[in-house]
């Protein structure tokens, strides 16, 4: 159920494998994304399943309607029953115990946080994410309420490496246009971009140094769900909180 946990003084991230959940196939088993095709009862059930795991109120988790854009959401709380959820695809929260989630079946999933100033975040950063600055914008959005780059814990989960994720000639130009690390060759030769090295290299040009990256590929491992693998799938999720 939870693929992996990091814990620094103060603050919590945690990502979800597909297993221990309810769902049927094609989502088979933990699927937590709500847009995706799979019955809601059976993602609400997950979701409660992974916060309970986690020591988190269920509904003292706050998720996203994610677009693969640069917009950020400053929250304190969760959203209302009646609200409408932002078309966002960052979150940023100075309350202590309020989870950040994250969706991802491939692109990458970043978690930050600084305990000293009670801030944390979790960014959606896919391939035009990434482009956009979706991690950039998410950091200046946490240095606005006090963080301090030295001071940030920065988590990523499992995405497609950059090995994997093949892309036409003419793309993988464009994108390292804007940023140059993302460049990359799949294993087999042919055009590739390298979405969390990207990221790594955003981060580093604001002083955020990566904590922990993870080695595993979305793609490669039938533990994770890939949309690259099998199109019709199911969701993981990165959740972030402070004490």
């Amino acid at each position: 159920m939870i693929g992996h946990q990091h814990r620094t003084s103060g603050a919590h991230f945690a990502f979800t494998d597909r297993w221990g959940g309810v769902s049927a196939a094609p989502y088979e088993q933990l699927n937590l994304g709500g847009a995706v095709g799979d019955d809601p009862g059976a993602v609400r059930a997950n979701r409660e399943l992974v916060a309970k795991e986690l020591g988190l109120v269920p509904g003292d988790v706050v998720w996203m309607n994610q677009v693969h854009g640069r917009d950020v959401a400053v929250v304190d709380g969760p959203w209302k029953p009646d609200e409408k959820i932002p078309s966002v695809d960052a979150l940023v929260t100075t309350r202590r115990r309020l989870g950040l989630a994250v969706l991802t079946a491939d692109c990458t999933p970043v978690l930050l946080a600084d305990p000293v100033a009670g801030v944390a975040a979790a960014a959606h950063a896919g391939r035009p994410g990434m482009v956009a600055g979706i991690v950039p914008a998410t950091v200046e959005a946490m240095f606005a309420l006090g963080a301090e780059a030295s001071r940030i814990t920065a988590v990523m989960g499992p995405a497609i490496c950059g090995r994997c994720y093949e892309v036409p000639e003419d793309m993988r130009a464009e994108v390292a246009r804007d940023v140059p690390e993302a460049w990359s060759t799949t294993s087999w030769g042919t055009p590739a971009v390298d979405v969390t090295a990207g990221v790594v290299a955003q981060l580093a040009r604001f002083g955020v140094e990566m904590c922990e990256k993870s080695h595993i590929c979305t793609l490669e491992s039938t533990d994770y769900f890939s949309y690259r693998r099998d199109r019709t799938t199911g969701r993981l999720a990165g959740h972030v909180w402070l004490d």
